[in-house]
């Protein structure tokens, strides 16, 4: 907790960046998952917890409906992502298999005729 109505605490407050969703910088990169950060593994099953953009919106954050329409979107583009990056490693297996059915042949006719 951060004594909000204090000078001091005002000032820190003022230094907090807390972030709903990627931010741009961030959106581009690889997503990595830290299991010691899992809420599963980290909190009790009674525990209450409560989620940045919820807490932000009750302190009178206003920009909520815009983040979790930008969010939407970016599920979007991802599964859309994630579909072709499937699909072209499907084509590339396929495409190694019928190259070496290919070079298997072509190694079978050299031997027939001795090389």
């Amino acid at each position: 907790m951060v004594p909000h109505k204090t000078k001091r605490g005002a000032l820190a407050l003022g230094r907090l960046k807390a972030f709903e969703g990627i931010p741009p910088p961030y959106d581009k990169m690889k997503r990595m998952v830290c299991p010691q950060a899992l809420r599963i593994l980290r909190l009790k099953p009674q525990a209450k917890y409560t989620v940045l953009g919820r807490l932000s919106s009750e302190v009178g954050w206003k920009h909520a409906g815009v983040i979790s329409k930008l969010e939407q979107k970016r599920k979007i583009r991802s599964a859309a992502y994630y579909e072709r990056k499937k699909a072209l490693a499907r084509l590339r297996a396929k495409a190694v298999k019928s190259q070496a059915e290919q070079l298997k042949n072509v190694n079978a006719n050299l031997a027939t005729f001795g090389y």
